[in-house]
């Protein structure tokens, strides 16, 4: 009776150490009971490796998502720094505004000083001759409003075809030249008190018109035969071309 006790008994150890065993068993296998002994000696390898590459390749981390240790995206390195771009030209300086315009020239009134006058007949148109006047000076001179001619013993000038006054005052520059045309005579022979001049005073007139300038007159010379001269006697404004001149 003993010996079939004690058989139980060791059937009930032997059943309990399994029990024992299978919930140690179970307990293993959730992972709640392993010990974590770290990474082994390969994987941290791999890993430091990763890490100084990424170091190397612009600071980014073990995930390799380009950020810094400070958690900043990392230079892109695709794009030009400022020590690699072109440098900009320099702006060149420009010229002022109104540097070299007509206000910044020396401008002086032509007159018998600083210019040379002649007087030539002309075929066409009949009866016309052609006052040419040239700048002598080193300064830009000009001829305003009409020359005011005496021919001869004339008391008086003639007047002027105000038909061929000009859109602007004519200025000369040293060298260029102005013309004006005188009318001598009626070609129909309509004119009266006609008479041959051999001598010819051109006076020039001022900013302000005739009679306000007092600048020294120009004596041309006339053909030694001289040219005939009626009271039809008209003279045009200055014009800047010889063809302008003789259109009247």
């Amino acid at each position: 009776m003993s010996s079939i006790r004690n058989s139980r008994t060791r059937l009930l150890t032997a059943a309990a150490t399994v029990a024992i065993a299978a919930l140690s068993l179970t307990a293993c296998n959730d992972g709640s009971g392993v010990k974590d002994e770290g990474p082994s000696a390969s994987s941290a390898s791999s890993a430091s490796t990763h890490e100084s590459q990424g170091a190397k390749d612009g600071g980014g981390d073990k995930n390799g998502s380009g950020n810094g240790t400070d958690g900043k995206p990392a230079h892109d390195t695709s794009k030009p720094t400022a020590s690699t771009q072109k440098p900009k030209p320099a702006a060149t300086a420009t010229k002022p505004a109104g540097s070299g315009s007509d206000t910044d020239v020396e401008r002086i009134v032509c007159d018998g000083s600083n210019t040379k006058t002649t007087a030539a007949p002309v075929n066409r148109p009949v009866n016309h001759m052609l006052l040419t006047v040239t700048n002598t000076s080193g300064k830009r001179c000009d001829l305003y409003s009409y020359p005011a001619v005496r021919l001869g013993e004339a008391q008086s000038v003639p007047p002027v075809m105000e038909e061929s006054q000009p859109q602007a005052v004519v200025s000369l520059e040293p060298g260029q030249s102005g013309y004006a045309a005188v009318a001598l005579s009626a070609t129909d022979g309509s004119g009266s008190n006609g008479y041959t001049a051999k001598t010819l005073v051109v006076s020039f007139a001022g900013p302000d018109g005739l009679g306000d300038y007092d600048g020294p007159a120009a004596r041309p010379a006339l053909p030694a035969k001289g040219v005939y001269v009626d009271d039809s006697i008209k003279v045009t404004y200055w014009q800047t071309s010889m063809d302008s001149a003789l259109t009247w």
